[in-house]
């Protein structure tokens, strides 16, 4: 009978060890994520008027910053003339390929750039999506 009640109160032991291991592991992962999220600084690109802010985040999540002053009226038309992006029109508008020099091909690997205003999936094409001041614009790799 002892011998039973020992082997369960080593193994509620382990078992706390190891919960506050993974809690100290999970913890730190969170600082690490905030911290680098803060020393990031955005490269200004263009000229112009209307001024807007560009994240691109490539496949392995690598994430670079632009600020973009540009006279164009919509994002795409920007990001074009700036050969931020590259792209061939169809049917649905501009069909981007390359973003800051990365290719992502559906027809490859079924990746795609996927395009977020503010945070938010957009329901307009890049070319169709008229800038906006201080609106975040969002060019992330997904399959």
């Amino acid at each position: 009978m002892k011998k039973t009640n020992f082997k369960k109160i080593v193994f509620a032991v382990l078992c706390l060890v190891l919960i506050a291991v993974m809690a100290a592991s999970l913890t730190s992962c969170a600082k690490k994520e905030v911290s680098s999220d803060t020393s990031e600084t955005a490269t200004d690109i263009g000229n112009g008027q209307k001024q807007f802010s560009l994240n691109v985040i490539d496949g392995d999540q690598n994430k670079t910053s632009f600020n973009v002053k540009t006279d164009k009226d919509t994002v795409g038309e920007a990001l074009l003339e700036l050969g931020v992006i590259e792209g061939d029109n169809g049917p649905y508008g501009l069909y981007i390929k390359k973003v800051n020099g990365v290719l992502a091909d559906y027809d490859i690997d079924g990746s795609y750039w996927a395009f977020y205003i503010d945070g938010e999936y957009a329901v307009s094409g890049i070319d169709q999506t008229d800038i906006s001041s201080g609106t975040l614009y969002t060019l992330k790799v997904e399959k």
